[in-house]
């Protein structure tokens, strides 16, 4: 298991919205989510979002942190996002868990260990935690995750659905 397990807004939105939050505390353990992404979380929910109270929930630890200059100059990348990436240069054997594609890439230039929801949703049903993948994945993207038909192909692929 990873030194930490970087969790990013999306994930966790999109897990909550499914009723699946946990399976972050069953296959992790746990998590670690900077105070950007906590910020985040809370103006959805004063917009009316339905998002996961993350001070309920024992496994979850915010941290702050200092977000490099470099990542501060990215327009395109959110504070959230950014905090993530900060926390993952400060722990090199970390997990970071985000769905952002500009985010994902500057993660696959940095060397870090890399999933997404689709990868936490897939990893659930290899170990049992999902009976099926497919309903899940219809569900999310009813909940307006975007998904490109390919990755759904190959995400039900590896989980034996396809």
């Amino acid at each position: 298991m990873p030194e930490i397990n970087i969790v990013n807004t999306s994930p966790l939105f999109y897990l909550h919205r499914l009723g699946l939050l946990e399976l972050l505390k069953k296959l992790y353990g746990h998590i670690t989510v900077p105070e950007a992404v906590k910020k985040e979380l809370k103006e959805g929910q004063a917009q009316g979002e339905d998002v996961p109270q993350l001070e309920n929930y024992t496994w979850v630890e915010i941290r702050s942190v200092s977000t490099p200059r470099y990542l501060q100059l990215i327009a395109d990348l959110g504070p959230g996002e950014s905090e993530v990436l900060a926390l993952a240069t400060n722990h090199p054997s970390a997990l970071v868990i985000l769905d952002d594609k500009l985010a994902r890439r500057i993660a696959e230039m940095q060397g870090f260990r890399l999933t997404g929801t689709t990868g936490v949703l897939l990893r659930a049903k290899q170990k049992g935690l999902v009976p099926a993948l497919k309903p899940v994945i219809e569900k999310l993207i009813d909940l307006d995750f975007r998904l490109k038909p390919d990755l759904v192909k190959a995400t039900l692929e590896l989980a034996g659905e396809a």
